[in-house]
C-alpha cells in the first residue's frame, strides 16, 4: 500500500468514537481516514451489504490525489472503463457528430478516472472492513445530541452513544432530516427528472456512449465495456418536480413513457425495456445547499451536504474529496465545534465552483429549446473538424493539505 503521509502515533488519550450513517462513497472513506487518525468507527448502512453494480461514475482532479493516498488507484487503474466514443444523434437517428468523451466533456486523458460504482465501493469496503465495525440492515431513527456525545436510536432498538455522528446518507438523507427539517428547504431543482436502468445490447455497442436528443428531452444508451448489458438513460426537461412520482414506481414509467410519446430511434424499444426492468432508478436533477453543514456533534459529508447533480459529473469526487478533508480537520481540532468549523472553511469555495458547473453541463447535454440544440450540434461539429490540441479540466481544483496528526 502507497504511503498516506499520515501519522501513525498511537494516542494515549481514549479513542473518540464516530458514527458514520450510509457506506456508499464517503461514509467508506471517512471510515478509512478517521480509523487511520485514531478514532474508534461505526458504520450503519440501511441496506444488507455493500452495494454493488450502478451506474458508472468519474473519479476526476483532486478526488483521484485522495484515492492515490489510500493506495486504491492502481485498483481503480486497472478498472477504468476507457470509453473510446460519444455519438450524438438527431431526433431521426441520424449522426451528429462522434467524438472522444474527453473533447466533450473535459478532462484529462490517462489521469482522470471512470469506473463502475460498485468497483469504487468495493475497493472502499475493502479497505476498511477489518478495521471499522458495520452494521448493515439498519439505519439511524433519532439523534439525541448532550454534552456527553450523541445517543441514537437504531431501527434495530440498539441504543449506543458516540461522540460524533456524521451522515454520508446520500441526497435524500435522513441525518439531514432529523437535524436541519425538510429537504425541501435545501434542495435546488434543476429542471431534469431521469431514469436509469439496464436492458440488453443488441446494439452491438463497445465501450461508447450513444446519445440522442430533441429540445429538452434525451435518451442514451451506455456500453461500459464489451458485456451484454447496457446502461439506458432517458432524460427529460420538467419545469416543476413531478412529486407525486417520486413516490410511485409505476407513475415513474407512465410518466416517462408519456413524455417519449412518439419520439424516434431506439426509443420506443428502451420504454419497453424499462417497463421490464427490476432496476429502474427514477429522479430528478438537483443539488443540496445548505448555509452549514453540521449542528452540534452532527456533521454531513458528500451528497447529504452539497450534491451537485449528475449533470456535474462531480458527485464522486465531492464526497471523495469532502471525507478527507473532514478527516482531516477532525484529526487536527480535538474540539469538534473547531473541526467542522475548519472542515466548512476549507471545502466552501470548492464545492460552490464544482455546483456551478451544472449549468454548462445541461447545456452540452441536454438543450431544451431548439436553438440552444442547433447551437450546441455546431459546437460538436466544430469539435470535429477542429479538435482542442489543449486538455481542459472537467472540474474545479482543490490543494489537499498533508493529513494531520493526530490531536
Amino acid at each position: 500500500m502507497t504511503s498516506t503521509g499520515l501519522s501513525m502515533n498511537v494516542s494515549t488519550t481514549a479513542k473518540r468514537t464516530v458514527l458514520i450513517s450510509g457506506a456508499s462513497i464517503s461514509g467508506p472513506a471517512l471510515a478509512y481516514w478517521l480509523h487511520r487518525s485514531g478514532f474508534a468507527v461505526t458504520v450503519v448502512e440501511k441496506a444488507g451489504a455493500p452495494r454493488d453494480g450502478g451506474y458508472p461514475i468519474d473519479v476526476r482532479g483532486t478526488a483521484v490525489e485522495v484515492v492515490r493516498r489510500m493506495g486504491i488507484l492502481p485498483h481503480l487503474r486497472d478498472a477504468h472503463i476507457d470509453s473510446r466514443r460519444c455519438t450524438f444523434l438527431n431526433a431521426d437517428g441520424s449522426e451528429v457528430a462522434s467524438l472522444t468523451p474527453r473533447a466533450v466533456a473535459g478532462g484529462v486523458e490517462g489521469e482522470d478516472l471512470e469506473v463502475r460504482r460498485g468497483d469504487l465501493v468495493a475497493n472502499l469496503y475493502a479497505l476498511v472492513r477489518d478495521d471499522v465495525e458495520f452494521l448493515f440492515d439498519d439505519s439511524i431513527d433519532t439523534l439525541d445530541q448532550s454534552e456527553r456525545g450523541v445517543e441514537v436510536r437504531l431501527h434495530s432498538g440498539q441504543r449506543r452513544m458516540f461522540d460524533l455522528v456524521v451522515g454520508a446518507d446520500g441526497m435524500h438523507s435522513h441525518t439531514r432530516e432529523s437535524l436541519f427539517g425538510p429537504e425541501e428547504q435545501f434542495h435546488r431543482y434543476l429542471g431534469y427528472c431521469f431514469a436509469l436502468f439496464t436492458m440488453p445490447n443488441t446494439f452491438g455497442l463497445s465501450h461508447e456512449l450513444v446519445l440522442w436528443n430533441t429540445p429538452g428531452k434525451a435518451a442514451a444508451l451506455y456500453a461500459v465495456g464489451n458485456n451484454d448489458e447496457l446502461h439506458a438513460f432517458l432524460t427529460f426537461h420538467q419545469p416543476e418536480p413531478p412529486v407525486d412520482a417520486l413516490r410511485d414506481p409505476a407513475a415513474q414509467r407512465d410518466l416517462v413513457a408519456t413524455i417519449f410519446a412518439g419520439a424516434g430511434w431506439e426509443v420506443p424499444g428502451m420504454i419497453n425495456a424499462m417497463r421490464d426492468a427490476d432496476d429502474l432508478f427514477f429522479d430528478t436533477a438537483g443539488q443540496i445547499r445548505m448555509p452549514r453543514w453540521s449542528s452540534g456533534r452532527v456533521a454531513l459529508v458528500g451528497d447529504a451536504a452539497y450534491a451537485p447533480s449528475f449533470l456535474t459529473g462531480q458527485g464522486t469526487s465531492l464526497a471523495l474529496v469532502g471525507a478527507y478533508m473532514l478527516a482531516n480537520a477532525l484529526a487536527t481540532y480535538r474540539d469538534h465545534t473547531a473541526a467542522f468549523a475548519a472542515y466548512e472553511r476549507d471545502m466552501r469555495e470548492f464545492v460552490a465552483m464544482n455546483q456551478a458547473l451544472a449549468d454548462n453541463g445541461a447545456a452540452t447535454l441536454f438543450p431544451t429549446t431548439v436553438r440552444a440544440l442547433e447551437q450546441r450540434n455546431t459546437m460538436l461539429r466544430d469539435l470535429v473538424t477542429m479538435p482542442s490540441t489543449t486538455a481542459r479540466p472537467a472540474h474545479s481544483a482543490l490543494t489537499l493539505p498533508d493529513f494531520a496528526p493526530i490531536a
